[in-house]
């Protein structure tokens, strides 16, 4: 295994692994620090370790990751990547800045690019500033983002109250002319960070080319594309059963979406399935404060009831005005449930636990990053099989839950996916 990788949440680390899998690698995705035994990594050519730490502590999300990064090293990795979101969650504090600072030191490496771009998902960095679509990023919907809502555009002024490090930016005229310039640019900068614009899929590719010898580099899943294919049957290569053609297991009972994210796109991918008939129904915030059990149990209850071919939508937010901002929300119960995320999570996770255990569902789409992190950790994952690509940054994988049960998961950031996903991921799976 030479590539390990950090991923700051599930959605992110599925979305890494996929990328790492279609370039031919033998990827698969660890969760956490649940144990998993050598054998199950042994011949991977790629393991991504999936952190739920982008919204965490600073403490807890440095500690977190050097613990990923020494679980990595014991298997042999040689080359690291930190994984973050595309459109560079955090805030002042961290936590990417001070994740990069740590594993730097224990790496053993003075500096690290700084690659969020992903073209195929309309995020691109130029003039080191970064773009969601046609809109910089302080004027797109993640200004509202109510974990980390971002204000600035100019990755050195997100990045710098983050960590002492030096913050370098190298330009768009530099990355096209070639890998061999761009590699010569990169060596010379200061020890730090460095900022590297990239607007098309050809940037990337000389990015990866560039950075091939780098110890660390950091970025959004765009910078594995950027990697040229591996031939099947190559040394290291996985071979035509391994790669992105590989039988995916069987599943055969119900479907269900659960949605954790106040994104737009999910917002409109929720409106999508309601308009094609699908069962929607709104978590209700007020009810899961006062009782979460009562509440999940109301909507298991839901979801059992309703035709076994149907593919119910639960959700948390339909609307803007279904936003609940942080700290509008009175202690309820014991005071354990005190912000409305934390109710999502509880709520969400808790209703696909519930219908898997008793083998009700058995194929889940799971939208947001920190709803995707408290499902796998409700059903006890220890380790992601990639599947089927559905599309940039969306994959189904497959897992086995702690009381054996197979499960079929898409853990799909907020902002990703087409319009029609909750309908159409299904097809993929037939």
């Amino acid at each position: 295994m030479l590539t390990g990788a950090v991923a700051d949440d599930f959605t992110g680390a599925t979305d890494l692994a996929a990328a790492l899998h279609s370039r031919g690698l033998r990827a698969a995705v660890v969760i956490g620090d649940r144990p998993v035994p050598d054998e199950q990594v042994a011949g991977l050519d790629a393991v991504v370790v999936a952190l739920k730490s982008r919204t965490a502590p600073v403490e807890e999300a440095v500690r977190a990751s050097l613990g990923a990064a020494d679980r990595l090293l014991g298997w042999g990795a040689d080359r690291f990547w930190l994984k973050y979101c595309s459109t560079f969650d955090s805030t002042d504090e961290g936590n990417i800045g001070p994740v990069l600072d740590a594993l730097r030191e224990r790496l053993g490496t003075d500096r690290s690019v700084v690659v969020p771009a992903f073209p195929g998902t309309g995020r691109t960095v130029r003039d080191g500033s970064l773009w969601v679509g046609d809109d910089l990023l302080e004027d797109s919907s993640m200004r509202h983002h109510p974990l980390t809502p971002m204000t600035r555009s100019r990755l050195r002024d997100l990045l710098s109250p983050q960590t002492p490090a030096t913050v370098t930016e190298i330009g768009l005229d530099v990355v096209r002319r070639g890998a061999d310039a761009l590699r010569e640019a990169l060596d010379a900068a200061p020890a730090g960070y460095l900022v590297v614009d990239a607007v098309e899929d050809s940037d990337l590719r000389a990015i990866a080319q560039a950075t091939a010898g780098h110890r660390l580099v950091s970025g959004g899943a765009g910078l594995a594309l950027g990697l040229d294919p591996i031939t099947p049957g190559a040394a290291g290569a996985a071979d035509a059963a391994d790669t992105a053609g590989a039988p995916f297991p069987s599943f055969s009972r119900r479907r269900l979406v659960v949605c954790g994210s106040a994104s737009t796109t999910t917002q409109a991918q929720v409106a999508a399935a309601a308009a094609a008939g699908h069962p929607t129904r709104k978590v209700d915030i007020a009810q899961a404060l006062a009782d979460p059990e009562a509440e999940t149990a109301s909507l298991a209850e839901w979801v059992r009831g309703l035709d076994d071919a149907s593919v119910p939508v639960v959700y948390s937010v339909g609307q803007p005005s279904d936003v609940v901002p942080a700290g509008a929300l009175p202690a309820g119960g014991a005071g354990a449930v005190v912000s409305a995320s934390e109710v999502v999570e509880t709520v969400l996770s808790g209703l696909v636990l519930d219908l898997v255990a008793d083998g009700t569902v058995d194929q889940v789409v799971v939208a947001g990053g920190e709803t995707s992190g408290a499902v796998v950790g409700s059903l006890g994952v220890g380790l992601l099989t990639i599947g089927p690509l559905l599309a940039p940054g969306v994959c189904w994988s497959a897992a086995t839950t702690d009381d054996g049960r197979e499960v079929a998961l898409v853990l799909k950031s907020g902002n990703f996916g087409a319009v029609d996903l909750f309908s159409s991921a299904w097809e993929a799976l037939a």
